[in-house]
């Protein structure tokens, strides 16, 4: 009822008002052509819904008149996308016929209901109502005046209601299919996954860089040795720049002139992470064979990922220690494995949020493998399993 009382006051109430009289011009033209078959215009305009841009057409129309407000949401009520299906082609016939239907009454709502006000007011002051008479009986003046603006008011709610019938048969008819709406949620869920991952990207290669970085600088402090700190420097602003290039890679993917997936780090760059860890102190043994030059694109990236927040997490929480890496090739699976000695009296890093580990196992639940951490015989270790097969 609110919405009934302020419809005068409202822009939108006018501009769904123009879009009912829109196609009055092409009934216009048709009378002006040829008067004696009036219901010609339906016909004409049936298979022009079956070109696929009129529903582009229509609904770009519909969005500028019916809706003004909802133009530039990310999922509008009314589609702008071309028919595809016949199915799309064919409420786009509905639509142009219920369209001009309504648009005839609107036609004769807007022609005749002012038309009735004029006459009652002139009968209100008294004159004789010349030419043809639409009113069934002319009233004496004093009714005359009180009824003028009764035919403006039928008006005003006849637009309104109008404008929300032909919204609402809108929204029906030139609305998202289930196809549309089936690619746009698609097309969100991989905008999600993208941010999901470049925010792993980002942990993963800042806290790797920052851990090295703190690393690095606490033993250069306490060593006391120029020699050590100079080579402690030399480390700290080759993995800064290492993580430098990573940032920029990744930012220039959120600017959509980045580099594509599959020229992310491998685990042909394994050789740089373990030597920044290597320069932080930790003796690192490493065994990697195979082919893992021959990896899937996918598995290689992830693996480099698993690996990198496997060994900051051992400089975060142990330290310069010992590190055991392993990464094989069996069968149609690729096995990494890291581990490291525990402090005395310690089950486990611990300190941290837990991100990391997190951020490793859906990694490889990712791929349809499984990454677990956990101690074992006095030594932290972590395991991923990642098949090759994705």
């Amino acid at each position: 009822m609110h919405r009934l009382i302020t419809a005068p006051f409202r822009p939108l109430t006018y501009t769904r008002w123009l879009h009912l009289c829109v196609p009055v011009l092409l009934v216009a033209v048709w009378m002006f052509i040829e008067d004696e078959i009036p219901w010609a215009p339906a016909l004409i305009i049936a298979p022009f819904g079956l070109i696929p841009w009129m529903r582009t057409a229509e609904g770009l129309q519909a969005q500028f008149l019916l809706t003004p407000y909802d133009r530039g949401a990310e999922e509008s009520a009314i589609s702008t996308v071309a028919s595809k299906r016949w199915g799309d082609r064919w409420r786009t016939v509905l639509w142009l016929e219920i369209r001009l239907g309504l648009a005839f009454v609107a036609m004769l709502a807007t022609v005749w209901l002012p038309a009735f006000s004029v006459e009652l007011l002139t009968a209100a002051f008294g004159y004789p109502v010349r030419g043809d008479v639409m009113l069934p009986v002319v009233p004496p003046p004093w009714l005359a005046a009180v009824l003028t603006p009764l035919p403006l008011v039928v008006l005003l709610v006849t637009v309104f209601l109008m404008g929300e019938l032909i919204t609402s048969i809108a929204t029906r008819l030139l609305g998202p299919s289930a196809a549309e709406r089936l690619s746009v949620l698609e097309e969100r869920t991989e905008q999600l996954l993208e941010r999901t991952r470049i925010a792993r990207e980002l942990h993963d290669t800042i806290g790797h860089a920052l851990t090295v970085a703190v690393v690095q600088a606490g033993a250069a402090r306490a060593a006391g040795d120029p020699a050590f700190t100079e080579r402690a420097l030399s480390a700290i602003e080759e993995t800064g720049r290492a993580a430098l290039e990573d940032l920029d890679r990744v930012l220039s993917v959120l600017r959509d002139s980045g580099p594509r997936p599959s020229q992310r780090p491998t685990l042909a760059d394994a050789d740089r992470l373990l030597d920044s860890t290597r320069a932080s102190g930790a003796q690192v043994h490493a065994r990697l064979s195979g082919p893992l030059e021959t990896l899937p694109g996918p598995v290689t990236r992830e693996a480099y990922r698993i690996l990198q927040e496997a060994l900051t997490n051992v400089l975060r929480h142990c330290g310069p220690v010992p590190v055991e890496v392993r990464v094989e090739m069996s069968g149609r699976q690729l096995e990494l494995e890291v581990s490291n000695p525990l402090p005395e009296g310690q089950v486990s890093p611990g300190g941290g949020s837990g991100s990391g580990l997190r951020g490793m196992q859906e990694r490889a639940a990712l791929l349809g493998g499984s990454a677990e951490s956990g101690p074992r015989k006095g030594r932290w270790r972590v395991r991923a399993r990642l098949p090759l097969s994705t």
